[in-house]
């Protein structure tokens, strides 16, 4: 599941609560201290609080007793590929010999 599939399950409309901590999702939504998605006035449902748990008040324990409903996958992003690589230094190497070549039986 993605972060964009996961913001569909933020408790609202009587969908699911599911929140994800370090890429595994779990559902809260049977704990009364996430009515209508929302913990306590801290934490929004359908997102990915690996962050935020870090500074939550009690253990990790806590978020593991809920069902585990799915994994999330991190987008990676697409790294812009450089066109030409070395087949392109190559030609402006080649280049360049041939001007010093030409300059050379110039003078």
């Amino acid at each position: 599941m993605t972060l964009k599939d996961l913001a569909e399950y933020n408790g609202h409309d009587g969908k699911p609560s599911y929140v994800a901590v370090s890429g595994t999702i779990y559902d809260v939504s049977k704990s009364p201290l996430w009515e209508g998605g929302n913990h306590v006035n801290a934490h929004q449902a359908g997102c990915d609080l690996t962050e935020e748990l870090k500074s939550a008040p009690h253990v990790r324990a806590v978020i593991e007793r809920f069902p585990v409903v799915g994994k999330l996958e991190m987008a990676t992003e697409a790294k812009p590929t450089k066109e030409g690589g070395l087949p392109m230094v190559s030609i402006v190497i080649m280049a360049l010999v041939l001007i010093l070549l030409i300059i050379t039986f110039i003078i």
